[in-house]
């Protein structure tokens, strides 16, 4: 089948996902020189650095390191370097900064202040002549090619492609490798799910909520900030077991919640998740496993299907965004690159 026809900048940059994922894949050598430096330094700790979307990209290595590696994984804060001026000793640590242009001044400063304070440090970037690559011991670039959009969308779902490919590199995970073989045809695919029932439901919401668990909070939390950036529309994403608490007090009919759920040990959780929500007549769209209410094409390896979900999330968020009359290539307020000290 034929994906929808590119009307914005943001719908094709989302149609271009597959071919990029498909590019990573023939970097393999890449990735496995990467993965030999880092495993003859043997470190013990890793910091991730990255903001937004990026940040988001770092919740899912969290799972991939802490689960796949057994690394303790931990999210750096900049200002601890670029306000404080006080940065930790990382003699011990790998610091992985992710960003999609490399150019924002505190992103650069962290990465220096962590080399300088003994971490190997490696740039998850879409433009390897930024500064943030200069400064890096090694660079990953994730080739995603010029993305013209504000809403980031290639350069997140190839950003966690190439953190898969380095967690597979790493580990020499067979069925990982397997399904990241199978990953651009599956994200080809997905570009085929029409979820604009729900995009079509939180465009009319006055907030939104999404939820996750596992290897899928990320994808969660990126598709609650392209709501909120794209549609205009107060949207949060939670872990599944986090919204069971505080934030389940703030969900009504008319606060929508997409629930994402891949096939692992986090399953039956997002199951109950799901039913108590239903139970209690809140409106519910969900991505995933037999009681999928989305187009979906089937489960795969937990670790991909978190990232080919954002494909049809992407979508429908940039449908009702036309629909109601927005422009999804440029939120208001918002720039491609956001230079923060």
């Amino acid at each position: 089948m034929v994906a929808q026809v590119a009307e914005t900048a943001m719908a094709r940059e989302i149609a271009e996902i597959p071919a990029g994922a498909a590019r990573l894949l023939q970097k393999r050598t890449e990735f496995q020189n990467i993965a030999e430096k880092i495993r003859a330094r043997r470190p013990r700790v890793v910091a991730v650095c990255g903001r937004g979307s990026s940040g988001h990209v770092g919740v899912y290595l969290r799972y991939l390191f802490e689960t796949q590696l057994r690394l303790l994984v931990s999210s750096a804060a900049p200002s601890v370097v670029t306000a404080y001026r006080r940065p930790p000793d990382m003699s011990d640590a790998l610091f992985v900064l992710i960003s999609q242009s490399g150019r924002s001044p505190d992103l650069v400063m962290a990465t220096q202040g962590a080399r300088s304070a003994g971490a190997l440090t490696l740039a998850v970037v879409n433009d390897v002549t930024s500064p943030a690559a200069a400064t890096a011991d090694f660079v990953l670039p994730i080739e995603a090619g010029p993305e013209k959009a504000v809403a980031a969308t290639k350069t997140v779902a190839l950003s966690m492609v190439a953190i898969a490919l380095l967690a597979a590199a790493l580990t020499q995970d067979t069925e990982l490798e397997k399904a990241l073989e199978r990953l651009p045809d599956r994200l080809q695919k997905a570009l085929t799910c029409d979820w604009s029932s729900w995009g079509n439901c939180v465009g009319d919401a006055r907030a939104a909520f999404v939820a996750a668990r596992g290897y899928g909070l990320g994808t969660a939390r990126e598709i609650a900030l392209k709501v909120t950036e794209t549609l205009q529309v107060p949207a949060l994403g939670f872990s599944a077991a986090e919204l069971r608490h505080g934030p389940r007090a703030a969900i009504k009919p008319e606060t929508p919640v997409l629930v994402l759920r891949q096939a692992d040990e986090c399953a039956p959780t997002v199951d109950d998740l799901v039913k108590d929500l239903l139970d209690a007549g809140e409106t519910v769209f969900v991505a995933g496993g037999p009681t999928s209410t989305l187009p979906w094409i089937g489960d795969d390896h937990p670790l991909t299907d978190p990232i080919t979900m954002l494909v049809p999330a992407y979508r429908a968020i940039e449908a009702a965004a036309r629909r109601r009359g927005l422009d999804p290539d440029h939120p208001e307020h918002l720039t491609k690159v956001t230079r923060t000290l």
